[in-house]
């Protein structure tokens, strides 16, 4: 069996460009801080259709996931992880990070369930756009 930790990590890989996407196929995104967008989505390929042109022009490079605190729950599936993502804003070659929270469920090695906390006035900065 897959652990989550080790689902997370491979999260990890796809955050930084190294590896490929850990979702299910019908995972439920739930984004409650999320700015300008849904803050419930389903299906990984629903999501990848609705986050790709705002993925394709992020001016970010990720180059590390930091600070990384994973929360043990009582259901072996589930963890709650604290991590920084930081790298370069390439519009500027600033360097910049974020604080984030997530809520993961895996299942059969995949993601089905990611609840995200985004730190949005920290990315908003980093972007210039606060």
């Amino acid at each position: 069996m897959t652990t989550a930790r080790e689902v997370f990590a491979r999260f990890e890989d796809y955050v930084l460009g190294r590896g490929d996407d850990v979702w299910a196929p019908d995972i439920v995104f739930e984004l409650p801080f999320a700015a300008g967008g849904p803050s419930r989505i389903e299906g990984a390929d629903h999501f990848r259709e609705l986050t790709k042109d705002s993925r394709e022009s992020l001016p970010v490079r990720f180059e590390e996931v930091r600070d990384v605190v994973v929360h043990e729950t009582t259901d072996p599936h589930k963890i709650i992880v604290e991590y920084t993502l930081a790298g370069v804003v390439t519009t500027t070659n600033t360097r910049a990070s974020a604080p984030f929270i997530a809520v993961m469920v895996v299942r059969d090695g995949r993601i089905v369930l990611w609840r995200e906390y985004q730190n949005t006035l920290a990315m908003a900065e980093a972007l210039g756009s606060s």
